[in-house]
């Protein structure tokens, strides 16, 4: 078995802490001696031993003159709640380390690599390096820019609409779609929408179709007209509710909200005097909400195209034409074909009689 077999047998360990690792990356690793393998470790949840500490305890701590394959570079600082990998590491006789990807965390960013090497431990980087990556393009993308990774998320027709003319838009997409909308709720931090979506659907977007945990959920709303019976703003104990709102706000309700217990967000306002985007990602980073799952409406997504705030596109497209009705996107001003906005397909599948396609945006 070479190098990259073990990786990917690392890789998909990693992938079992999907939903559950965040704002921690998702990390496997295995240990091998002898070309067999005699321990499995992945990062299980937030707070949790890291990925090569497991892998660790299930060789049953005996890994001289072993080989560790993890897929991201070890810590070598202490977390909030977790001590060094690279310190256990170090107490141990391994033969070799090979990692997928350096970690580009400020705080280790190749020092566990250096260090590894510094100590006579041969040590190899970059198997199956693009893989490693993409695994963790959330936990990269928040690391370096401190704001979420945002994905759209959104049902349309054939012919690109999310409603009739009259509004009704339940349901577009089959039951099976529906089922993956809540699993993919279940691998956010976040879900958010804006107030006209609760004013005309009144979601409660949590996860009920499957199993996974509840991500947090945001409501946009300027002027605070959320409803204060609605869905959303109900079983706090299951879900948090943050309401993302202005200076401009009515006091009254403010309060009102405080009472029932649901937490607001004041940020900037932009050149319209609603919710400024920019400043309001800003401050869920700050808050450690590393990704966003944005549900709708039309008006929020149209906001993030238009900005360049997106970075991943998830449309449900289902095997109907309404004609006239809702776009699923607003008018993004373009007036030449040469000047759309250029996607690049990561991804298509079916999911009952729908299609799904996954994108992302070709930056310059």
């Amino acid at each position: 078995m070479n190098d990259e077999h073990y990786i990917r047998q690392a890789l998909t360990l990693a992938r079992r802490g999907l939903g559950k690792a965040s704002p921690n990356p998702m990390v496997g690793a295995v240990i091998v001696r002898n070309g067999e393998i005699i321990g499995r470790g992945y990062h299980r949840r937030c707070g949790g031993n890291h990925a090569e500490i497991e892998a660790i305890h299930d060789a049953g701590e005996d890994i001289n003159g072993a080989t560790l394959y993890v897929t991201l570079e070890p810590c070598c600082h202490h977390g909030k709640k977790t001590p060094p990998c690279l310190d256990t590491l170090l107490k141990h006789e391994l033969g070799r380390v090979v990692i997928g990807t350096p970690d580009p965390n400020p705080q280790v960013s190749g020092r566990s690599i250096e260090v590894l090497r510094e100590r006579g431990i041969p040590t190899e980087v970059g198997v199956l390096s693009d893989e490693c990556r993409r695994l963790n393009e959330v936990y990269f993308k928040y690391i370096r820019t401190r704001t979420p990774f945002i994905t759209l998320k959104f049902a349309q027709t054939l012919d690109g609409k999310i409603a009739t003319f009259t509004g009704d838009s339940r349901w577009i997409s089959s039951e099976p779609s529906l089922k993956f909308a809540h699993r993919l709720r279940s691998h956010h931090d976040a879900v958010l929408v804006g107030v006209g979506t609760v004013l005309k659907d009144d979601p409660e977007l949590t996860v009920r179709l499957t199993r996974g945990r509840n991500p947090l959920r945001i409501v946009v709303d300027s002027s605070l007209r959320v409803p204060l019976g609605s869905r959303i703003l109900k079983a706090q104990e299951a879900a948090r509710t943050i309401v993302a709102t202005t200076l401009k706000a009515d006091s009254e309700r403010h309060i009102n909200l405080t009472q029932m217990g649901i937490e607001t967000l004041t940020v900037d306002r932009d050149s319209d005097g609603k919710v400024d985007i920019n400043d309001m990602l800003k401050k869920l980073g700050e808050m450690n909400i590393s990704s966003v799952l944005v549900e709708g409406g039309a008006a929020i997504s149209t906001s993030l195209v238009s900005q360049g705030l997106w970075d991943r596109l998830v449309v449900i497209i289902a095997p109907k034409i309404l004609g006239e009705g809702m776009d699923s996107i607003g008018n993004l001003r373009i007036k030449a074909i040469e000047n759309a906005l250029k996607l690049h397909f990561v991804k298509t599948y079916r999911s009952g009689e729908d299609l799904i396609i996954e994108a992302t945006p070709e930056r310059p």
